[in-house]
């Protein structure tokens, strides 16, 4: 048998040596576990047990056919045994209509009247959804809508006077508080698991910032509730993050605010509509926003602009530096997207963008995007950086660039005013992965107006200071921060 040993603070006290003091300070006393019972026995009749089934078509009898009589085949062939890795062969075939049993998932009831909230996935291609309460009731619910982006469904019931949780706001949840999760992991109903808050707006995907947590959620466990101690429901569990498909110790909830917003659409009209600017996106690394004249790395690099897109239309260029959405900053480039996705289609949005070394105002009448398309893509992690190279060669300026100037036909053919073409790279400019055919168009805020302003610029610039250069290539363009090397001579 294994004992248990238990230290109280008090037990820890060291007798006092003359002449010496401790070393540490006194740690304040733990408070005791929370007893979740009581809030378990008060919420727990609102979560709710999903089950999905499909009806068989023809088609899947066909397939099931084939796959019977290939294994009647292979057991013939092989004298009786089946090869490994083959099933044994099946005895009784379904029929078509016949309704079998697909999924198991949870959620949860969020008014009396009915309506539940579960993940997308979970009801995804199902043709009948059931709901069993905790009293064992069973409902055959109706699917209003279903958002496989922001992975929320809303479902409806027939029945009246339910218990339902209250929404909580997870914008007033802590790092380190209790919270529990409810729910049906393994078709287990009704499992109750406990664990803290680890992190919020952790940054999964290009829409919601989860709640991360360290609350056991598993298979089954997806669409029940994620509940504070105040008995407020703050999340929807989603996801876990694992590399054996079972329990890790970090689990994803839905922040229940965002959820309610997509579940409001869903109610009213079945489906979710989304803003769009037409931009794809970057972020900034610190070398590039010093060079920049910013006094730190935040915001979205606008890299690309469609078009004809709502961005294009409102003035938007490619190099701005979007800092505020609304008069709301943008701390992460993620948040653009986001601030973007949740912008009523035809309303005006107001962009506070860093241009040639000076804050600007821009105003953009969003779009409405396409449910299968990206709203403000990702040009694919930080920008170009280095830090220094070896001395260009002969030719080459400080920056390591040889470069010409565009003709009029292919300022024409690429839409702007200015700007040199690379006919070659050495040293500093080579190493960040700069090549023939890129087209610089600023530098340090400045626009480049052909080869000789160009180079007279580099030849100006402190080599203990690296410089930003704004390349194009190809629709994209984007910062690269470089330092000047010592040109040979």
């Amino acid at each position: 048998m294994i004992s248990a040993l238990v230290l109280s603070a008090a037990s820890l006290t060291l007798p006092a040596v003359a002449g010496f003091a401790p070393a540490y300070a006194a740690a304040p006393a733990v408070a005791g576990l929370p007893d979740f019972a009581d809030l378990v026995e008060r919420v727990g009749p609102a979560v709710v047990n999903i089950r999905t089934t499909e009806r068989i078509t023809q088609r899947d009898v066909d397939a099931a056919t084939q796959a019977d009589e290939m294994q009647e085949f292979l057991r013939r062939f092989f004298g009786g045994q089946v090869p490994r890795g083959q099933t044994p062969r099946r005895r009784n075939l379904p029929s078509p209509g016949q309704e079998i049993q697909r999924g198991i998932g949870s959620g949860f009831v969020v008014s009396a009247d009915g309506y539940v909230l579960t993940n997308a996935h979970v009801v995804d291609g199902a043709d009948e959804v059931y709901v069993t309460m905790t009293d064992k009731r069973e409902f055959k619910a109706k699917v209003l809508g279903a958002d496989a982006r922001a992975d929320v469904a809303v479902l409806k019931i027939d029945a009246t006077r339910l218990p339902f949780l209250t929404v909580g706001d997870p914008n007033k949840s802590r790092v380190g508080e209790w919270v529990i999760a409810i729910g049906s992991p393994f078709n287990l109903e009704n499992t109750v698991t406990s664990g803290i808050i680890s992190a919020k707006a952790r940054d999964t995907g290009d829409l919601l910032p989860l709640i991360q947590s360290d609350v056991a959620v598993n298979p089954g466990n997806s669409g029940g509730p994620l509940i504070n101690l105040k008995g407020e429901v703050i999340g929807i569990n989603s996801q876990i993050a694992t590399l054996s498909g079972g329990y890790n110790g970090i689990s994803f909830a839905i922040p229940i605010d965002e959820a309610m917003r997509v579940a409001d659409q869903l109610k009213k009209s079945g489906k979710v509509t989304r803003g769009r600017l037409g931009v794809q996106i970057g972020e900034l690394n610190k070398d590039v926003a010093e060079s920049l004249g910013l006094k730190n790395n935040k915001g979205a690099e606008v890299t690309l602009i469609e078009p004809g897109s709502p961005a294009d239309k409102g003035g938007l260029r490619v190099g701005d530096v979007v800092l505020k959405y609304n008069g709301k900053d943008v701390e992460r480039f993620a948040d653009l997207t986001r601030m973007v996705l949740g912008t009523t289609p035809g309303s005006k949005a107001t962009l506070t963008v860093w241009r040639k070394g000076a804050p600007a105002e821009v105003q953009v009448v969003v779009g409405e995007a396409d449910p299968e398309q990206r709203v403000a893509g990702r040009a694919g992690g930080k920008r170009g950086e280095q830090r220094g190279g070896a001395a260009p060669a002969s030719g080459a300026n400080a920056l390591g660039f040889v470069v010409s100037d565009l003709t009029p036909a292919q300022k024409r053919e690429l839409g702007v005013n200015g700007g040199v073409i690379v006919e070659d790279t050495e040293g500093v400019a080579e190493a960040a992965g700069l090549r023939q055919g890129d087209i610089l168009l600023m530098l340090n805020n400045q626009d480049i107006v052909d080869a000789k302003q160009f180079n007279a610029a580099v030849a100006k610039l402190d080599p203990k200071r690296a410089a930003a250069v704004l390349v194009r290539r190809g629709n994209q363009a984007q910062h690269f921060s470089l330092r000047p090397a010592p040109v040979a001579k």
